[in-house]
């Protein structure tokens, strides 16, 4: 009898596959890195095969920890970094080049001629989306004009076009299947979130032909049956979503107005606007969460998103750049044996400042400094650049939603991630938003949100209040910071971050 679910959570760094049971506990995990591809300053690849290699193959060592059969998986929920561009022959599924990934800056020339032709409101209105490189749709259109004799091929019909999870969805179904959920089609730039539909005059302008695309399916559905070989019997492709739209799946955040902050290598934060979508005007972006029910008649949840660029990757920097510490892990201690920053801030805008900026030619500032400033100042102010461009984002979704007339306050914000397990950064998280913090007891949420989906779809989970019910609070951090040492803060905050502003202007 099936009584677990595979989730595969395909990442920008490693692939990871999950089994959960019944009651949404995880059973078993495995996760393999990959190689990054780095052509150039500011262009990054992956090789297909390799996420393909990998993905495969923690699939099969999760199966194998948690001791269940093919026979015993109710359905594979699938969910993945989500802009990273694949094109591939529909005869053989080989790749024709490598896939270009949602932190590459290939295309912004190809950008700053959409934005230069006035087009940016447009792709607005009918994407929820910014003309940035940060997403799939320039990507198709720089691989279609480089890659030689692949545009009279696309548009014969030989190539496909997906995001990673499309390409794993015609892997794991033996070529059978090519389609995609509505939350990662949200995030291509030629979909317009409206009409549900790739958009006619989108591909028009970037000249991407309709046959190399999916077809567009909610994110909790049947989309068909994976390769018998692959793991001893087909076992139902039952659930996808991106991976920010499904941690905030996994985080339950189901009814509008709820939030979820996601602290890995960047920093996600969605919240979940129900069945209406949000024009921003803070810059942010309008996607969509997911889509249930039935193909013909789905029901969308939409969502504001907020891209921080840099969140756990200013650790790493510290480790790997400055090599004042060992270990990510070792940020906490040493950011606590002080008590404070002492008027020190980091800007960590080392590749460009995202929401609600949105400033390609922002660079990294380390300011306030003083001859009395240690390695533990600087880890401190590190920790505390999390939490202060999360409050520029929250700050802005509130905007956008008192502007729609809807001043229900925000209750908590629950979080996830890696960096989720820093008491210190919750802590502070909690003081400089002024609003509680909830971390939940599976933080796997991203895989967790994965695997709801796929349930929802073939019956291991009866419904979302069933879901609803299984998650667990693991700590609630409630703000303890004076109203203004708050915002005195946040004031530094904001001056250190117009000094980074423009920089390469």
């Amino acid at each position: 009898m099936a009584q677990y679910i595979l989730a595969l959570d395909q990442g920008t760094t490693s692939s990871r596959a999950m089994v959960f049971n019944a009651a949404g506990r995880p059973v078993s995990a495995a996760q393999q890195e990959f190689s990054q591809i780095f052509p150039a300053p500011g262009l990054v690849e992956h090789d297909p095969e390799a996420i393909w290699e990998s993905q495969l193959a923690t699939a099969r060592a999760a199966l194998a920890q948690a001791g269940a059969s093919a026979g015993e998986i109710a359905g594979i929920g699938i969910t993945n970094q989500r802009e990273t561009t694949v094109l591939w022959e529909r005869a053989t599924g080989r790749p024709v080049h490598n896939a270009i990934v949602w932190q590459s800056r290939l295309t912004e020339p190809l950008c700053a001629d959409l934005r230069a032709r006035g087009l940016a409101d447009a792709v607005r209105a009918k994407t929820g989306l910014v003309i940035d490189a940060y997403f799939s749709g320039t990507k198709i259109a720089w691989l279609l004009d480089n890659v030689s004799g692949l545009r009279a091929r696309a548009e014969a019909g030989e190539i496909a076009f997906g995001t990673i999870d499309s390409f794993l969805l015609w892997r794991l179904s033996g070529g059978r299947v090519h389609a995609t959920d509505y939350s990662n089609a949200s995030r291509t730039l030629i979909f317009n979130i409206h009409t549900l539909d790739w958009d006619d005059d989108l591909l028009r302008e970037l000249r991407i032909p309709r046959a190399l695309l999916p077809r567009v399916l909610p994110s909790s559905q049947i989309y068909g049956m994976s390769d018998p070989a692959l793991f001893g019997s087909a076992i139902p492709l039952a659930g996808a979503a991106g991976d920010q739209q499904a941690a905030t799946f996994g985080q339950a955040c189901f009814a509008p107005g709820m939030a979820k902050n996601t602290y890995g290598t960047g920093i996600f934060l969605m919240l979940n606007t129900g069945p209406q979508p949000v024009t921003s005007g803070h810059g942010l972006l309008t996607t969509i969460a997911w889509g249930l029910g039935a193909a013909t008649a789905p029901t969308i949840s939409y969502a504001l998103e907020g891209s921080i660029f840099v969140g756990g990757a200013a650790v790493q920097w510290l480790r790997d750049g400055l090599g004042i510490i060992q270990a990510s892990a070792d940020v906490e201690p040493l950011a606590a044996s002080v008590p404070d920053t002492d008027g020190v801030y980091l800007v960590p805008a080392f590749t460009g400042m995202g929401a609600p900026y949105w400033d390609a030619t922002a660079r990294g500032a380390l300011l306030g400094l003083s001859r009395g400033t240690t390695a533990a100042h600087i880890a401190r102010a590190t920790v505390a650049s999390m939490a202060y461009q999360t409050r520029d984002v929250l700050d802005a979704m509130q905007a956008d939603i008192a502007a729609q007339g809807d001043s229900a306050p925000l209750k908590a914000l629950r979080v996830d991630g890696g960096a989720s397990v820093n008491d210190l950064l919750m802590q502070f998280q909690a003081d400089i938003l002024d609003l509680p913090v909830e971390r939940p007891r599976v933080t796997e949420t991203t895989a967790l949100g994965a695997a709801y989906l796929a349930g929802l779809a073939t019956g291991l989970y009866p419904d979302l209040a069933a879901l609803q019910n299984q998650w667990a609070l693991d700590r609630r951090f409630t703000p303890a910071l004076p109203a203004t040492e708050r915002a005195t803060k946040y004031a530094g905050w904001q001056k250190a971050v117009q000094r980074a502003l423009h920089w390469e202007e």
